[in-house]
């Protein structure tokens, strides 16, 4: 049983792969036949393998050329490394605000003062080399230089089941980015390796989940179940086949032809793949879809954006109420420039911060923003200042066809208020670079909502100054902050949340958080972005429901993505 002397939780996610942040948005291709031993038909034609001990086709959003790479600490990790391979101690399910669910751990307590935090590890755990998972295991994956975070002192054996980490102050906020985003490593494995970051652990990962790699090609890769997981009986599917798809309507398709049976993707007529009742479907929009921005000048941003006022001014020019008909198809919800979690965390909104973005746009009091700020209207209708223009390009990712409307919208509805945002597609490696690099004015994104019922984790990881870098240096496993954002205000009052389990100290933390980013709109938030997972319920049983949310339900999702394969079974 999991203990704790608190209930509030949040979750900054120390391991999780750049690639698998904005996947309400996605992409495709077709898969390669010669990548397992059950052929995967071309787009159009109709499977013919059995229904019964089949292969389960999952697309995740991977493009295509797909290079193996293994490790949870790279950037660049694929899907199923992130569960179907590794595992955490704990499962902290996003779609609750429950309790979490043991995996490897058995139990976690905190100390009075939240500075120590013991865990018990399951026993009888094997990696799938056959080698014992120990706590020696448990303390390398917490230790070594890819994964150890700045405030741990030290983690210490109890005795064969038990481990003691220390910290340099109280951490009772952190408790979802030890327990349910640490991935847990083999020592053995991982030691021996100079580079933990650039290891891409493409051959014969060792992990404890439930899957080991059987064949990775650059469309598609394999798994096979590991007979020795630990859970019984589990898996019980026996092959998994991720697939690299580079275009949503690619995707589309060959979800309609029975060709993939998991994806999470925006369809913007989701019924006319659910019709005939083979492949189930579940909306849980959680995560904030925004516009990042490279604000921070002193940290070698460069454009237009780099004035709070011409981000203040966008903020009001955007018509999001048209966005989410136009480019969500209404399968969106609101946003709260807070970035808490409308309905779910209204509890940690401070008074007097606005609570909800704007869904109309004011254009005269954007125009009046600009002018305030020195802005002059050229005679071309766009703003000035100093002769530089406000006009900033605008990238998303060619193929993510909600993402690239949306941009398009935003292109226009700018213009309305004198800013010239030129949208512009890119490729999936363009868009990655940019955003670790910092090499953009503006880009259409994602941000990985909080997996537990608290805005801590987007505070710390995404707004946090200690979790940034300069122009031209990437970002670390754990740094989220593409905008190179920098506000002491908030980067202290992040530290001060982090070290309290005292409801009404987070709130003063978060009010002074609140009040900055709502000015400083280093995000500029658009909508919470649906998240729709289609999966084939005729061949597969097991998934997430609306009557029983077990695990968030998408296929690239970390963590749940395995703990929803373990559990998933032939019809």
């Amino acid at each position: 049983m999991f203990q704790s002397k608190f209930r509030k939780r949040v979750a900054p996610a120390i391991a999780i792969a750049a690639s698998l942040t904005l996947l309400g948005a996605c992409t495709s291709d077709t898969p390669d036949e010669n990548a397992t031993s059950t052929d995967t038909p071309k787009e159009g034609e109709t499977s013919e393998a059995p229904k019964d001990g089949r292969p389960l086709v999952v697309w995740a959003g991977s493009q295509t050329p797909i290079a193996a790479n293994f490790n949870p600490y790279s950037p660049t990790v694929l899907h199923a490394a992130l569960g179907g391979v590794y595992e955490t101690l704990f499962h902290f399910n996003k779609t609750t605000a429950g309790d979490p669910e043991a995996i490897l751990g058995e139990s976690a307590e905190f100390n009075e003062d939240g500075t120590e935090l013991t865990i018990k590890i399951r026993q009888g755990v094997t990696w799938n080399d056959g080698t014992p998972f120990t706590v020696e295991d448990v303390i390398f994956s917490y230790t070594n230089d890819a994964a150890k975070p700045t405030y741990l002192k030290s983690a210490e054996k109890v005795d064969d089941s038990t481990v003691k980490l220390t910290f340099d102050g109280a951490q009772f906020t952190n408790e979802f980015a030890l327990l349910g985003a640490s991935y847990m490593v083999p020592k053995h494995v991982f030691e021996a390796e100079s580079d933990l970051v650039a290891f891409t652990n493409a051959d014969a990962p060792v992990g404890t989940g439930p899957y080991v790699l059987d064949v990775a090609t650059d469309a598609s890769y394999t798994l096979k179940a590991n007979p020795t997981y630990w859970q019984d009986g589990k898996p019980v599917i026996q092959e998994v086949q991720y697939i690299g798809v580079d275009a949503n309507n690619s995707a589309e398709n060959l979800l309609r032809t029975g060709q993939i049976d998991w994806a999470a993707m925006f369809v913007p007529q989701p019924d006319s793949l659910t019709a005939d009742g083979r492949l189930g479907y579940i909306n849980t929009p959680m995560d904030p879809t925004v516009l990042y921005t490279c604000a921070n000048v002193d940290l070698g941003c460069k454009g237009a954006q780099t004035d709070v006022a011409v981000r203040q001014a966008l903020n009001l020019a955007v018509n999001r109420t048209e966005i989410k008909e136009k480019a969500f198809v209404g399968l969106t919800k609101e946003i709260s420039p807070t970035f808490a979690l409308l309905g779910r965390d209204d509890a940690w909104i401070a008074d007097g911060v606005e609570k909800e973005s704007p869904q109309s746009p004011n254009v005269a009091e954007a125009r009046k923003i600009l002018e305030d700020a020195g802005y002059a209207e050229g005679a071309d209708g766009i703003y000035a200042k100093d002769g530089q223009r406000v006009s900033m390009e605008l990238a998303s990712v060619d193929g993510w066809s909600d993402y690239n409307s949306a941009a398009e919208l935003i292109q226009a509805q700018a213009k309305e208020a004198g800013i010239e945002v030129k949208a512009s597609k890119v490729t999936w490696d363009q868009f990655s670079d940019g955003r670790q690099t910092g090499n953009f004015e503006l880009i259409m994104g994602g941000v990985v909502g909080t997996s537990v019922a608290d805005p801590f984790q987007l505070y710390r990881d995404w707004f946090s100054g200690d979790y940034t870098k300069p122009v031209g240096e990437q970002l670390g496993a754990g740094q989220w902050n593409f905008t190179r954002y920098s506000n002491d205000v908030v980067t202290q009052a992040v530290k001060d949340a982090a070290g309290t389990n005292d409801e009404a100290a987070k709130k003063e933390a978060y009010a002074k958080i609140q009040k900055e980013i709502v000015n400083d709109l280093p995000y500029i938030p658009l909508v919470i972005n649906a998240t729709q997972t289609f999966y084939d319920q005729e061949s597969f049983d097991g998934w997430p429901t609306e009557g029983d949310l077990y695990a968030f339900p998408p296929s690239w999702g970390s963590v749940s993505s395995g703990v929803i394969l373990s559990n998933l079974t032939y019809k």
